[in-house]
């Protein structure tokens, strides 16, 4: 099951579009199993699964379909790749979840060989570790890159503030004046930055740019980038 993990920490999230609300995904599936994770932004659900249980959930769920587990693993690939990957995209099959306790079930509707086809993904609270290893340290892996970029871009303002400066004493004149910038003052930027963060609201619709920022940092993340978190 460790290429299933490793598989899974190295996807990309995307939006899962549904019917009743949008969810942040990311999937492997392989002719082994797969591994699905779901999050609302409130809760993390996992479930990962091998061929066994592949094959006797097809058996429950389709009596009239019958093949190998890894026809029924290479249909649901089908059917998530195109869909995570644009969310516009039209999707062949219908998607529904329910939650169930803690439990959340992600239920699939299509057709496979000209016969209907379902499948239900029964996802369970992921662990703590699952989700720090693929949302708290890859985001706190990007905040201190981030963290780094924004000293080296102040350094480099400051520099370029030196710079004009020793053009000025020199006699130089600036002739469009549209161009004339105030000295950069880090402390007042910082500030407002932080203001700004504050007032960011921490809604789905709002968050569209998290996929991709979530991908860069867990590929960094699982390179070893950024040592000074850990390993998993």
């Amino acid at each position: 099951m460790e290429e299933l993990e490793q598989g899974l920490l190295m996807q990309p999230w995307a939006w899962l579009q549904l019917a009743e609300n949008s969810l942040l995904a990311k999937v492997f599936i392989s002719k082994q199993g797969y591994a699905l994770l779901v999050s609302d932004l409130q809760q993390v659900w996992h479930e990962q699964v091998d061929t066994s249980v592949v094959s006797q959930r097809a058996k429950e769920l389709n009596k009239r379909l019958t093949a190998p587990p890894v026809a029924f693993l290479c249909h649901l690939d089908n059917l998530l790749r195109p869909l995570l990957k644009d969310a516009a995209h039209p999707s062949e099959a219908t998607f529904s979840c329910d939650h169930v306790a803690d439990a959340l079930i992600l239920r699939v509707r299509s057709e496979l060989s000209g016969l209907p086809f379902y499948w239900n993904f029964h996802c369970i609270l992921a662990s703590p570790s699952l989700v720090s290893q693929h949302l708290i340290r890859p985001l706190m892996g990007m905040s201190l890159v981030l963290q780094c970029q924004v000293r080296e871009l102040a350094t480099l303002l400051h520099m370029k503030d030196l710079e004009i400066q020793d053009y000025q004493e020199s006699g130089a004149t600036l002739i469009r004046d549209r161009l004339k910038t105030e000295p950069f003052e880090e402390n007042s930027f910082l500030e407002q930055f932080m203001i700004e963060l504050k007032d960011i609201p921490i809604k789905t619709g709002d968050l569209a740019y998290w996929p991709g920022t979530l991908h860069t940092a867990s590929v960094s993340f699982y390179h070893g980038r950024h040592w000074m978190l850990g390993s998993s």
